[in-house]
Formats: C-alpha cells, structure tokens, sequence
C-alpha cells in the first residue's frame, strides 16, 4: 500500500513538471530561429522534455517506491 502511494506521489510530481515544461514562458525561451543537429530549437526542446518525462516515468513506475 505504501509502494503505490509513493508511485503515485512521484508520478503526480512529474505531471506537474510536465505542466511546467510545456506551459508558455519555458516554450517562449526555445522559440527562436536556431537550428541543434538540422532540428529548430522548438522541436528539439518539445520532444528532448517529452523524452525526458517518459524516462522519468518509467524510472519512477519501475523503482516501484523503493527508496
């Protein structure tokens, strides 16, 4: 019961990072005509958090409230 609960903690954690990371003062800062490896900085930016937040989900899903 407490494993889950810690599970829970932690991904309702990241659901607020998520929010963080694609509201607009952070998307505004990445808006700009500058290219990383051929891919505008936006983009880069969009789906270099989105990876981050699926890896950080999967590590918090599979520590499983282990401390």
């Amino acid at each position: 019961m407490m494993r889950s609960r810690l599970v829970a903690q932690r991904l309702a954690a990241l659901f607020l990072l998520g929010c963080l990371l694609f509201n607009y003062p952070l998307l505004a800062l990445f808006n700009r005509d500058i290219e990383v490896l051929g891919i505008p900085l936006l983009y880069a930016y969009v789906f270099g958090a989105w990876l981050a937040l699926i890896v950080l989900m999967a590590l918090a899903v599979e520590r499983g409230g282990r401390p």
